[in-house]
């Protein structure tokens, strides 16, 4: 991949429609919402039946790993591809990050325990944090500013028919077929959005300028910081000495690391581009935390079946999509969606912890909420991101808001992960309580960033 191009396309001629069907942008469109689509069943699916495979591994102890080992090797595999794709292109890296994502499927598909299903399910990570990085650059490289929210709303359409079909029919081939196919069945579907994507790609590579070769110091990092982050969430499964040994082991792998791989000042709330990033870790974290465990209280505390449980995921998938149609379409600020999905996230969280307590399908209409907040603020969110990016950093600041999304979600996941198995399976429904109101104090926090998007001039 060595063609330099433009990553603001060229103004349309008069009469050129440039809609995202329009001509040049309708084959981008169909392979790039294809892969979403593809990536958010997995997600849509996993979710639902994770209570069954931890039962059938016996690996409730490591329940929380199952999503978290997927969360920390895309942290890594994110760095890693932000320098890649600015300097090569987004064409290979999505092909690589695309093929590795197939071979941890069928990793986790024929796993035999629950430390090989997590092993699995970390290779997942490492391959989907490479293409969805190389998606954004490739969407900031395609289309033009005014097109992006847009083509963002479209990332979140695409989850409509995930969120419609993929918890129900995960639980439904999960208990019929058995749980592997919801893996295994996922690998034909890789072909056709590459086969849709190949042409797009070719046109898609080095910004004009060339980028910056990303030092040494970043690619260290990113292991510092992945490394810092599974230890840190290995010792909260450990008692004594050694849960505060690698805790504090932890953390300082991440206190080096982070400031080296996130815009500066993310982690002093300055405002602009790092409030931006840090947003997006805070709401991803507490909304993808808390959704991690809808599935287990709902099975477990109020004996719903996984397809059941699924029904209530659907909602607030459909609630994302709905809201991310709204904000793609409207004029106002994309400040302002952010604010108003931050506190419908956090009333969303709010209710649905609350609903788990009494009924099990009252958490249905509190999740549509969550879900709402979270169309209207990531999506805007990502226009912001590469409003306030240069041509040549977008694969970086890409990289950084992944990190952030990513980051986020999988220490929020251990923490509550830990909080749930300290409390046993007799005290369940305490500990999920707890683990909900630290989800709703993060969200709360999220909140108070959000006022802090837009610098003082």
């Amino acid at each position: 991949m060595t063609a330099v191009v433009d990553p603001e396309p060229a103004k349309a001629a008069p009469g050129v429609d440039r809609g995202l069907l329009g001509a040049g942008f309708r084959g981008p469109t169909f392979g790039i919402v294809t892969v979403v689509t593809l990536l958010a069943f997995e997600n849509m699916a996993v979710g639902t039946v994770m209570p069954l495979i931890a039962g059938d591994l016996d690996g409730l102890a490591l329940y929380a790993w199952g999503f978290s080992s997927t969360l920390i090797t895309s942290l890594l595999s994110i760095v890693l591809a932000g320098g890649w794709v600015d300097r090569s292109g987004p064409g290979r890296p999505f092909m690589i990050g695309l093929g590795t994502f197939v071979a941890g499927l069928a990793l986790s598909g024929a796993a035999p325990s629950m430390w090989l299903f997590v092993a699995g399910r970390a290779v997942q990570g490492f391959g989907s944090g490479i293409a969805l990085v190389a998606l954004y650059v490739m969407i900031a490289r395609v289309y033009p500013e005014e097109l992006r929210p847009r083509v963002f709303g479209a990332l979140s359409a695409a989850w409509v028919l995930p969120s419609l079909i993929g918890p129900a029919v995960g639980g439904v081939v999960a208990e019929h077929a058995g749980w592997r196919w919801v893996f295994l069945g996922l690998i034909p579907l890789v072909v056709p959005p590459v086969l849709l994507l190949v042409p797009a790609l070719r046109g898609t590579g080095l910004a004009g300028g060339g980028a910056a070769v990303p030092g040494r110091s970043r690619y260290l990092a990113a292991i510092t910081v992945s490394a810092g982050a599974g230890i840190f969430l290995y010792g909260l499964d450990r008692p004594g000495w050694t849960m505060a040994a690698a805790a504090a082991a932890g953390l300082a792998g991440l206190a080096y690391g982070l400031p080296k791989l996130l815009p500066a000042g993310t982690l002093r709330f300055r405002r602009g581009l790092p409030s931006v990033v840090l947003v997006r870790g805070l709401l991803a974290g507490a909304f993808f935390g808390t959704g991690v465990f809808i599935p287990l209280a709902l099975t477990r505390l109020h004996g719903f079946s996984a397809a059941q449980a699924g029904i209530v995921l659907t909602v607030g998938s459909l609630g994302w999509s709905a809201s991310a149609q709204l904000q793609s379409r409207s004029k106002r600020p994309r400040t302002f969606f952010v604010q108003l999905g931050a506190v419908l996230v956090t009333a969303g969280i709010v209710l649905s912890v609350g609903a788990l307590q009494f009924s099990g399908w009252l958490t249905a209409p509190a999740w549509v909420i969550g879900g709402a907040g979270m169309g209207f603020a990531i999506s805007s969110l990502s226009v912001l991101l590469l409003d306030l990016s240069p041509a040549g950093e977008q694969g970086v600041n890409s990289s950084a808001l992944q990190i952030s999304d990513t980051l986020g979600s999988s220490l929020v996941v251990g923490v509550a992960g830990a909080l749930v198995a300290g409390f046993g399976a007799a005290r369940l429904g305490t500990g999920l309580a707890v683990a909900g109101a630290l989800f709703a104090a993060i969200a709360a926090l999220g909140v108070i960033t959000a006022l802090r998007l837009e610098a003082r001039t």
